[in-house]
């Protein structure tokens, strides 16, 4: 099943697997090669399939995948406890540090989101228990995708560049793929390659697996792996030397304040921030301060009009402004 990877239809129960391994043989997401972007497990609901913004259920009674929810497969807390230890690798414990920030990475870099009892120690999450919904994030890379836009990131030097996009519209892809390109070079721009710094707090940037990336990131790329940014740029500006550091989802007083620190440093940002527009963002207060033109010289704004990745626009900061570059 081109549609679906193995590493995900392996981290399912049997049951679950044979169900959708035959639901999707000759399906209109099999005819029309659609790829898959998530799967939903609900307790006591039906499974539900997204593909390219599209909600498709499994027939209970004829196994076939349908749009309608008529006689939908619900998923059995026995779906839920057994596909979960499948996850964990029947070592729940083991993963228990990514547990308890509601997600864990599949092999192959897919993850797949938590939601349940939490517990609470001493003002921290120590577990989620009694879990009832995950979440399966099929990450794909695109080698390339960053191809038509790097010329606007590179041009002699690096200009600091962050991506401003809405969920589900393809920035971490992106990201990556920058990533890829600064760190192994590009001759069609005259790029060499230079040291990377990731700090890839959420992990889905290199997807790592037991600590090692499942995604294409170049030969030059250093990762810290579930590290909080402000942390971590500190730890790489003093052991690392980066050319250039690269993180995703920039949101608080305290990452911004640590993005300064590295630009002091003279080393180059490359970073994300969830948002529509550049209005978006200098409509919210804690977020103003990246676009007051210190930190970034570029924007790039996605939108997922012509699917997931598509470029907005492109601004440039000039004469106190932020315009247009194409």
């Amino acid at each position: 099943m081109n549609c679906l990877p193995e590493n995900v239809t392996n981290s399912l129960s049997q049951k679950l697997r044979e169900i959708l391994e035959k639901s999707l043989q000759n399906s209109i997401i099999e005819k029309n090669n659609m790829q898959i972007e998530e799967i939903r497990l609900r307790v006591n609901s039906p499974m539900i399939i997204n593909s390219q913004g599209r909600d498709f259920f499994i027939n209970k009674r004829n196994k076939r995948i349908t749009e309608k929810l008529e006689e939908p497969y619900n998923i059995t807390m026995e779906d839920i406890e057994q596909s979960f230890q499948i996850m964990c690798k029947y070592s729940i414990y083991s993963f228990l540090d990514d547990i308890k920030k509601g997600f864990i990475t599949l092999k192959g870099g897919h993850r797949v989101g938590i939601m349940g009892k939490v517990i609470i120690e001493n003002g921290q999450v120590a577990n989620i228990k009694h879990i009832s919904s995950l979440n399966i994030r099929i990450s794909r890379e695109i080698i390339g995708c960053s191809d038509k836009i790097l010329k606007y990131i590179v041009d002699k030097k690096i200009f600091n560049t962050i991506i401003i996009s809405p969920p589900q519209c393809g920035k971490t892809t992106l990201l990556r793929d920058i990533v890829r390109n600064l760190s192994n070079g590009n001759k069609n721009y005259n790029l060499d390659g230079m040291k990377v710094c990731v700090i890839d707090e959420r992990n889905e940037i290199s997807g790592s697996y037991l600590g090692i990336s499942q995604m294409n990131i170049g030969i030059r790329t250093d990762i810290l792996d579930s590290c909080p940014k402000d942390i971590g740029i500190m730890m790489i500006l003093r052991a690392m030397s980066p050319n250039v550091i690269v993180t995703d989802e920039i949101g608080s007083e305290k990452e911004i304040a640590s993005l300064y620190t590295a630009l002091n440093g003279g080393v180059n940002l490359i970073t994300t921030v969830h948002g529509n527009s550049i209005e978006d963002i200098l409509h919210r207060k804690e977020l103003r301060k990246l676009l007051n033109g210190e930190l970034f010289q570029r924007v790039i704004v996605l939108s997922a009009k012509n699917g997931p990745g598509t470029v907005k626009n492109i601004y440039e900061f000039k004469e106190l402004k932020w315009c247009s570059i194409i």
